[in-house]
């Protein structure tokens, strides 16, 4: 233990596997240490009996749930854009040959108390319930100029400079109503709140064509991918991964306490009375409490089920947004579900996660509209963990923290972090125009 690293990580979170995994493919001499026997930290994944301990503290699971082992139950469960970044590293790593990819069966939104499935292209918004008939007609307009827009040819623009264009302002020329934009913003951009309507409206645009050219890919019903046997794989993959480019892993490693020197500069870890010198920590909030402060708080709701979410065309894994206007809330509601189909539970059996912002410290009633789209519950859990960010000036001590994992079902603010976070600790970019025809390999 006793060496002199590039780069010591803490941690075996999602956000701390892709860096180190990043890193090592980047040539740096990585070491990953993790006080845990096991891997994943706050995004780790549960068998049942694992689940009952943490949540009701006794190893005796109700039996009408079928078998502890057949179940792989992530504890933050998060769909992947079939075209976004999170695959594209995937691929850039390699990774993809170590994980079983599924499309997943349905994208669906909440609006005025009944679920949609979400319109994502112009043939979609002619059929959608969502919109009354002239409403329909210039969704499909907006949508045709969605698809057709290239961002660095001039003719697709309508004349419209989208880095000034205001979103709102975009919306506006098409005559959208406020209930199209919930949806489209929410549910097709996933925005996570209504900020985007005065920013430029590139992002939007760049987001909605993700969105469709995603869904496009598997010709599935959603634009989202799962790994078979869920996120709990990827974290291994990673480790194989670093492995592979004589990175160095340890679980079990008691205290992990970063060192600095009297500049207040990270020089090394210690566990068990060996320190490992580097010139970088990257972890978790955890392993630095005094250079993190909570800003807010997940309340979710973990839901056992021996039926599909009713209103989503049965389907075995699926999404549904809930949008903060529908609501009258601050920040969106997100409805995750899976099953059998991804091998995340016994047959017959579905797994639903419902999460958002919380905004009083009444997990039970705040949650309760996503909660009555499920229909009958086998077992109901609830939890709740406080969002951490980092306050740390990591030019200064050379600490790279993460950000707590937020409320959204799916993984496209996860990979920003660690992209901005790779950015901080390299000065580059991670290279992200990769072959996407790659990751359908590891389709079925």
């Amino acid at each position: 233990m006793d060496e002199e690293y590039d780069v010591i990580v803490l941690g075996t979170g999602l956000k701390e596997c892709i860096l180190s995994g990043l890193l090592s493919v980047g040539g740096h001499k990585v070491l990953h240490m993790d006080r845990n026997d096991y891997y994943g930290g706050e995004s780790t994944s549960l068998n049942l009996i694992q689940l009952w301990k943490r949540f009701r503290g006794s190893d005796k699971a109700p039996p009408h749930l079928g078998p502890s082992r057949d179940y792989n139950v992530d504890m933050i469960p998060k769909f992947m854009m079939a075209n976004g970044a999170l695959v594209r590293i995937l691929i850039h790593t390699d990774v993809t040959k170590y994980l079983s990819f599924k499309a997943v069966d349905g994208s669906y939104v909440y609006n005025k108390g009944k679920v949609h499935k979400v319109p994502a292209t112009d043939m979609e918004a002619l059929k959608s319930p969502l919109m009354g008939l002239f409403e329909k007609r210039r969704a499909r307009k907006f949508f045709i100029y969605v698809q057709d827009y290239v961002e660095n040819d001039p003719k697709t623009h309508e004349g419209l400079d989208l880095t000034r264009v205001t979103t709102r302002e975009l919306i506006g020329k098409y005559g959208l109503d406020d209930n199209t934009m919930d949806f489209i913003g929410h549910a097709l951009a996933l925005h996570r709140d209504d900020r985007y309507l005065d920013e430029p409206a590139l992002d939007t645009v760049k987001r909605m064509k993700l969105y469709s050219e995603s869904l496009a890919r598997f010709q599935g019903g959603s634009p989202y991918i799962y790994p078979l046997y869920g996120l709990g794989e990827l974290p291994q993959a990673f480790a194989r991964l670093s492995a592979v480019y004589g990175g160095t892993y340890m679980l079990n490693k008691p205290e992990c306490k970063v060192e600095f020197d009297e500049e207040g500069k990270v020089f090394g870890v210690t566990s068990e009375g060996e320190t490992a010198r580097c010139k970088k920590v990257v972890c978790d909030p955890s392993y630095l409490p005094n250079k993190v402060k909570k800003v807010g708080k997940v309340a979710r709701a973990i839901a056992f089920m021996s039926h599909p979410i009713p209103n989503t065309n049965d389907s075995h894994s699926v999404q549904v947004i809930l949008p903060q206007k529908q609501l009258g809330r601050k920040s969106d509601m997100y409805l995750f579900c899976c099953s059998y189909t991804h091998n995340v539970a016994p047959k017959g059996k579905f797994i639903a996660f419902v999460s958002t912002e919380a905004e009083t410290d009444r997990p039970d009633l705040e949650l309760k509209p996503g909660i009555d789209l499920l229909g009958p519950v086998d077992e109901l859990f609830f939890d709740t963990y406080d969002r951490l960010v980092p306050v740390n000036e990591p030019s200064l001590d050379n600490c790279f923290i993460s950000t707590s994992y937020d409320a959204t079902s799916h993984f496209e603010s996860t990979v920003e972090d660690v992209l901005s976070m790779y950015r901080m600790i390299t000065g580059k970019d991670v290279d992200l125009s990769v072959d996407l025809s790659a990751a359908s390999a590891a389709e079925e």
